[in-house]
């Protein structure tokens, strides 16, 4: 039987119609909006080496190679607008079906779907902290200094990568000219949390509280890889709460998962939407 049987959608629209539903979203929710996933079918077989906190902040060279790689891919960020799936979620919550909703993605989509109640568990690449003063930017304002400094021509012929990542290689990382902060002259690094660093207590409690409301968790594009999201799958089977997973391929949680959708985010949520007397979504791109 197909993952996308109109009874698999059925099954999960029963679970939004009962409500507080805590959904958990992934890489895969922004795929359709333009934005590269880290572990889809495009990127799978392509290794990435994040740059990680304790580098990012030891190492002046680690500072350049992030910020030229993200001078050039934040545009793609920038210009993302919210698909088909983010719409769905943000009505879905306006409607009262869900508890909240966890995001581990950094692209700030579903505030700009306006969605009323979540929490970014990663931060947003849409601004800038000082490591120094705490201080916290637009990463559009960083954006405007980096081109004064660097120009705009490096923009030029370079792939994007996941996050607002990019793959820039040679000279241009050796002579990329950083920007420091604009209060103190600090380091400035993107307010998202990087792989060796926690994640703000605030934030994990503030999950729990949404997790501690929900009938169930619907896990939505997310190859659950990074224990951060995967703790409340985790948390959810132990307490004895339905786990649907929607995500193209494998994840890390499906031997947990009461209910399995190998199917594209977008489609499965549009599924659910009409299911419940809803519209259907088309992805809001230019």
């Amino acid at each position: 039987m197909s993952e996308m049987a109109p009874g698999r959608i059925a099954e999960l629209a029963s679970w939004f119609e009962r409500g507080e539903v805590l959904v958990l979203t992934g890489a895969g929710v922004s795929t359709r909006s333009g934005i590269p996933d880290y572990r889809g079918p495009g990127t799978r077989e392509r290794a990435r080496n994040p740059v990680q906190y304790r580098e990012f902040r030891r190492s002046v060279d680690a500072r350049r190679r992030y910020w030229a790689r993200s001078f050039v891919g934040f545009p793609k960020i920038r210009g993302a607008r919210p698909n088909a799936a983010h719409r769905v979620l943000s009505r879905l919550a306006e409607r009262g079906r869900l508890s909240g909703l966890v995001t581990q993605n950094v692209d700030g989509l579903h505030a700009r779907a306006e969605h009323p109640d979540h929490v970014e568990l990663h931060g947003t690449i849409r601004e800038v902290i000082c490591l120094d003063c705490s201080a916290v930017a637009s990463r559009d304002w960083l954006q405007r200094e980096l081109s004064a400094k660097n120009g705009p021509a490096v923009l030029e012929r370079v792939s994007a990568a996941p996050d607002g990542d990019a793959d820039v290689e040679g000279a241009l990382l050796h002579d990329f000219v950083l920007v420091d902060c604009p209060a103190c002259r600090g380091t400035l690094k993107p307010h998202v949390v990087f792989f060796g660093e926690s994640v703000p207590k605030e934030r994990v409690e503030r999950a729990y509280d949404m997790l501690g409301a929900a009938r169930s968790l619907v896990v939505a594009g997310s190859s659950l890889a990074v224990y951060s999201g995967f703790r409340f799958v985790r948390a959810a089977s132990a307490r004895g709460i339905p786990v649907a997973i929607v995500s193209i391929g494998p994840t890390r949680g499906d031997e947990l998962a009461t209910l399995k959708l190998d199917a594209d985010v977008s489609d499965v949520l549009n599924g659910v939407s009409t299911a419940l007397g809803g519209e259907a979504w088309s992805d809001d791109r230019d």
